[in-house]
């Protein structure tokens, strides 16, 4: 996994709304890069819905939201749609971003070993420079601890 000093690495994917993101639209700009397993499942809207009921603050305070995980476009959409979520949710159905980040990796549930994204949040300033990773992130509350952790 990525750590803290490092850079970003490059990546690129189709958002939920069809567009191209990539890692320079970014430059010059405070983000946070949160990787989550699956859309629809209980951790993973609580902390979409988080990020959402936050995301003013958020944008007030200059930082903005990326989500990505294995989910292909369609999903995203539906999840962005029913949640109502107004930032970028990448589709990485290749897992290229997630390998780059060093999220994807084997994870255990109820004795059962798998391949799968690993929870992480990753704190980036303008110089593209990870300043906080999160890893093993729990869900609730976590959009609050994101934003104070910006704000120091």
């Amino acid at each position: 996994m990525i750590s803290k000093g490092d850079r970003v690495p490059k990546f690129e994917a189709e958002s939920a709304d069809g567009s191209t993101v990539r890692s320079t639209d970014f430059a010059g700009k405070r983000h946070a890069i949160y990787f989550y397993p699956k859309d629809f499942t209980p951790g993973c809207t609580t902390e979409a819905d988080e990020f959402s009921r936050d995301y003013t603050k958020f944008k007030k305070a200059g930082i903005e939201i990326i989500g990505v995980s294995p989910d292909d476009v369609a999903s995203h959409k539906k999840f962005c749609e029913k949640m109502d979520i107004p930032y970028p949710l990448l589709a990485d159905t290749d897992k290229k971003i997630s390998r780059a980040f060093g999220v994807w990796g084997k994870k255990k549930f109820m004795g059962r070993e798998y391949m799968g994204v690993m929870r992480t949040t990753f704190l980036v300033d303008e110089k593209g420079v990870i300043f906080n990773v999160y890893p093993k992130v729990k869900p609730a509350g976590h959009a609050k601890q994101v934003l104070e952790d910006f704000k120091k």
